[in-house]
């Protein structure tokens, strides 16, 4: 089989690592052979790819309710003098993990995960941080339903283009601690090596068959997704973004929520608790383009085809924190 030449090639390195990366002892040689190259040259472009900083990281992406955690949407109503303090105080805390001001009355918008304790921690713990000098209104939107997350960014496609998405749910069971050490550990960035999960199972003092087996363990249960490289998004392209949030009858959400996480440049959609302090948007849907046009397209065709109208795109004007949560620490 002919060798793709390095610029196709990259471009095929990046989509299959968007995709997931296989729980095999040698996961890149297999991803190597899919695209008809060789484990080097894969291994050499994805060490050039983070280098370059192109690759935010590489590991397993678990699933934040699997482990036990509460999480949440929070939207901050922030004096425009006081934000970037506001900004780094929210960012300060170890469970957040996004963080933007965006372009909203509500300005600064973060995620935030803590440990379940089911005593009402996570509101105290926004309440903690709104109590810095600033700010002015929150909501705390939860998790309904979720109709895809995962955020697979092709240069050579349109953001309009189509795909099928799997939804299954799990039933939560409580990790063991050996089994919560296993998360801890591997959730650390993946090294390009050639048996990455050996490196995995040398700092954990397990042999590599039993991670291997307990990871697919994980994967069928649900705890973890998937194992990927996050991509830097205006590096591969996509300069533009806005979270869309729309108002969706209640009968409809199902329906609406499918089609709209079917657009490739959807990365995230889900259905969340409307707030008593007025937010009645249900329905939000994070939005990926080379331009902004390509983010009103999405929304203009979502608009046509379900006929709902009430919608606002908040666009992301800075980005003051990017990072995956570190669980049991």
């Amino acid at each position: 089989m002919l060798i793709p030449t390095d610029t196709i090639l990259e471009e095929r390195v990046v989509r299959e690592l968007q995709e997931g990366i296989p729980i095999e002892k040698e996961p890149f040689r297999v991803l190597a052979e899919r695209l008809g190259s060789d484990e080097k040259r894969f291994l050499t472009i994805v060490a050039h790819l983070k280098e370059t900083g192109l690759i935010r990281n590489i590991s397993p992406i678990y699933d934040t309710r699997m482990l036990g955690y509460d999480s949440a949407l929070v939207a901050f109503r922030v004096r425009p003098e006081r934000l970037e303090d506001v900004a780094a105080h929210v960012s300060l805390h170890q469970g957040v993990s996004h963080n933007y001001e965006r372009q909203h009355v509500f300005n600064l918008w973060f995620t935030l995960a803590v440990p379940s304790s089911g005593n009402g921690m996570l509101e105290g713990e926004v309440e903690r941080l709104a109590q810095k000098d600033g700010v002015e209104e929150f909501v705390v939107l939860r998790t309904k339903k979720m109709f895809k997350i995962g955020v697979r960014l092709d240069p050579s496609q349109d953001a309009r283009a189509k795909e099928r998405v799997e939804r299954k749910r799990h039933s939560f069971m409580p990790l063991t601690e050996e089994e919560k050490n296993v998360v801890r550990i591997t959730q650390m960035d993946m090294e390009p090596a050639q048996r990455p999960f050996l490196v995995y199972a040398e700092r954990l003092e397990m042999k590599e068959d039993a991670l291997i087996e307990k990871l697919r363990e994980f994967h069928e249960r649900g705890v973890l997704r998937r194992v990927a490289a996050i991509f830097r998004h205006r590096r591969v392209g996509f300069v533009a973004n806005g979270m869309s949030v729309w108002k969706v009858p209640s009968q409809r959400v199902e329906e609406v929520g499918g089609f709209v996480a079917s657009f490739k440049g959807v990365s995230h959609c889900y259905e969340r608790s409307i707030d008593g302090n007025g937010w009645d948007y249900n329905l939000f849907a994070m939005i990926h383009g080379k331009k902004t046009e390509d983010v009103r397209g999405v929304v203009e065709e979502i608009k046509k085809e379900t006929g709902i109208d009430d919608c606002q795109i908040l666009y992301t004007k800075r980005e003051f924190k990017k990072e995956r949560i570190r669980y049991f620490i």
